[in-house]
């Protein structure tokens, strides 16, 4: 798994400067998913490692899922990653350059586990107060978890607040012990 991430990285880098470059982070983002979403299915896992499957039948298959013109750029990327079999590590390359995309935009998401659902009010108040904290726009991906009994608990990048109930009560049992 970290092979492939380091394998990964340039790539991605390369990428996001192109992108970066002709103010395409977004669309990059869509392609990237589409690749990364296609790479993970089996039927086209095995025609990547297929012998008989050329570069070039590869690629045009892969531009032809999205359903759109692929770009010369997306091409010849696709090119490079298939001529080096590097196109398993798809997936991988768009999480990294996710990561690269949400740093150079100032966004993040936080993960929010609640023990009941937030009121949109709640929502605001969590996203302004991460925003404050954070310096960045903050988007929440909110989950109901009743085992917690009461409050939540926030992941947003390598923060973690854990203010729920059962937390609260594990560190007592804790300070008891």
């Amino acid at each position: 798994m970290a092979e492939a991430i380091t394998i990964a990285r340039p790539y991605a880098n390369a990428i996001f400067s192109i992108a970066n470059e002709k103010g395409e982070l977004k669309v990059w983002s869509e392609l990237l998913a589409v690749f990364s979403q296609c790479v993970e299915d089996d039927e086209l896992a095995s025609m990547i490692a297929s012998p008989s499957v050329t570069d070039e039948q590869m690629i045009d298959l892969l531009a032809n899922v999205t359903g759109e013109t692929v770009s010369d750029e997306a091409r010849q990327f696709l090119m490079l990653l298939s001529e080096n079999n590097r196109l398993p590590i798809l997936s991988d390359i768009a999480v990294i350059y996710e990561q690269l995309r949400a740093e150079a935009e100032q966004v993040m998401t936080a993960d929010v586990s609640a023990a009941k659902a937030l009121t949109p009010e709640q929502e605001a108040n969590i996203s302004a107060a991460l925003k404050k904290r954070t310096g960045r726009d903050v988007t929440l991906n909110v989950e109901v978890d009743e085992s917690l009994l009461g409050g939540a608990i926030i992941r947003a990048g390598d923060l973690i607040i854990d203010g729920s109930a059962l937390g609260k009560l594990n560190r007592l049992a804790n300070v008891i012990n």
